[in-house]
């Protein structure tokens, strides 16, 4: 329980912190943060949650992470359905919490996504389906390859929260104008049951396309890297 209560709380960071930057601060007059900034906010969340919560429960936050690390041999499969539910329960929180925010300003309107992840008209840069979908892919089997060759016993100790959070921020700041970056069912889930709509119309894609990346970036790894000791 232990581990799924670090899951839940390191989610919910990780939604409020890069989602919230997003919504409340991206834009904000005079000095909205803009893209870099909401970039930097989602790896600063990992980043942060890794040196805290890292040594609980291996600081996933993530659906896509969790099956990735069980297809690179690092996660056993019965922890895996607790492990989302714990992920996915911390990001609707998560969007809870920004929502009861974000609502109490004058004129916040749903309408204009809550930072939910979308393609075609709801893509940021309007970029099709088959975009975001190869943009998902890609950007979580990086993502994988990333978290699995930090963490590896062979890599030096002590710095994978820096590089997985620094690979974060660098996925956003390709992904953010085709998806507005998902790369975590959980993240994308979160905010989307609040929009309803075509953000839940939607979701399919960002439960499939990281899920499918993070499996090819285990196998990529495992076949590439070869298993660790």
């Amino acid at each position: 329980m232990q581990k799924y209560g670090a899951e839940f709380i390191g989610t919910f960071w990780l939604v409020l912190g890069g989602c919230g930057s997003a919504v409340l601060a991206a834009a904000f007059p005079n000095v909205g943060i803009g893209l870099l900034g909401v970039a930097l906010a989602f790896g600063l969340t990992v980043m942060t949650m890794a040196f805290a919560i890292g040594h609980i429960s291996g600081c996933h936050l993530n659906p896509a992470v969790s099956v990735g690390l069980w297809a690179g041999g690092r996660f056993e499969a019965k922890q895996l359905l607790p492990y989302i539910a714990a992920q996915v329960l911390g990001a609707i929180a998560a969007g809870g919490v920004l929502y009861v925010i974000a609502s109490g300003k004058s004129g916040f309107d749903l309408a204009a996504g809550f930072a939910s992840n979308g393609f075609g008209e709801h893509s940021p840069g309007g970029y099709s389906l088959t975009a975001a979908l190869v943009t998902e892919v890609v950007m979580t089997m990086m993502f994988l390859l990333i978290i699995l060759g930090a963490t590896d016993k062979r890599a030096p100790q002590g710095f994978a929260p820096i590089a997985i959070g620094l690979g974060l921020t660098l996925i956003h700041l390709i992904s953010i104008p085709v998806t507005n970056t998902s790369v975590n069912p959980a993240r994308s889930t979160g905010v989307a049951l609040f929009v309803g709509d075509w953000a839940v119309a939607q979701l399919w894609l960002f439960w499939l396309a990281p899920i499918a990346g993070a499996l090819i970036g285990a196998v990529v790894y495992r076949f590439v890297i070869g298993k660790d000791n």
